[in-house]
């Protein structure tokens, strides 16, 4: 389960922070990389203290009412993001555009005439707001795998490559496939509510954390089928 839990982290934090420094560099393009960059490490630095915090708590708690807790709290998270990525495959739903809400936030704090604390201020918002949301799969994904260390790896690694692809290009990472990502990613944390749903109501896995595996094959399977039903509907409508 570690690997998948690593994964799971990875591939989530990666969404959320490609939105993130999207408003990164709409605030540095309006008032410089100082401003931006100052508000996106004040925002990273709660959102570490947060996980300091609450994580070694969470992880230390092993009943059935709290494997119960997280793992609804994971199934909705995960089955959110599945649905939207299954109805923006059909093509119900407009494909997410980093280029638009770039060209969204600089328009906005020029029309502003927005100073350095404004840009640092949308630089912290974006990244606190997106950041929640990787906090909580790192803390739901960590009490559930009974430790806190392969959400943070894989959250680290996710940070570490978005920063360093934001500083090669300089501008919105347009060319990520952000939809199949939000597919994966609404199939490993819906997989994994189940697992511990599963595990809260007394299920006995027949293979154990080898039961994740069969969980997401099924998940995908049925969002497949999901997004060519949804096709169907679009085109006959």
């Amino acid at each position: 389960m570690t690997w998948s839990a690593i994964i799971a982290a990875f591939l989530a934090s990666f969404v959320e922070l490609v939105e993130a420094l999207t408003i990164v560099l709409a605030a540095a393009t309006v008032s410089g990389w100082r401003a931006a960059l100052g508000g996106a490490t004040a925002a990273a630095g709660v959102l570490a203290v947060l996980i300091a915090i609450f994580g070694p708590h969470l992880a230390r708690i092993d009943t059935p009412v709290f494997h119960l807790i997280v793992g609804t709290l994971l199934l909705l998270f995960g089955l959110r993001w599945l649905k939207k990525a299954i109805l923006r495959s059909a093509g119900v739903l407009k494909m997410h555009d980093e280029a638009a809400e770039f060209t969204e936030s600089t328009d906005r704090l020029r029309s502003e005439n927005a100073g350095a604390s404004a840009a640092a201020l949308m630089a912290f918002n974006g990244v606190l707001i997106e950041g929640i949301e990787v906090v909580f799969i790192v803390l739901a994904v960590g009490a559930s795998t009974r430790s806190l260390w392969p959400p943070v790896i894989g959250a680290a690694a996710a940070a570490v490559s978005v920063i360093l692809l934001g500083l090669i290009a300089r501008h919105p990472l347009t060319r990520i496939p952000e939809n199949a990502l939000k597919f994966a990613v609404g199939v490993l944390i819906s997989s994994f509510g189940t697992f511990w749903v599963g595990e809260g109501i007394g299920i006995a896995w027949p293979w154990g954390d080898y039961s994740l595996i069969v969980l997401s094959i099924s998940y995908a399977v049925v969002a497949a089928i999901g997004v060519a039903s949804a096709r169907s509907t679009v085109r006959q409508s």
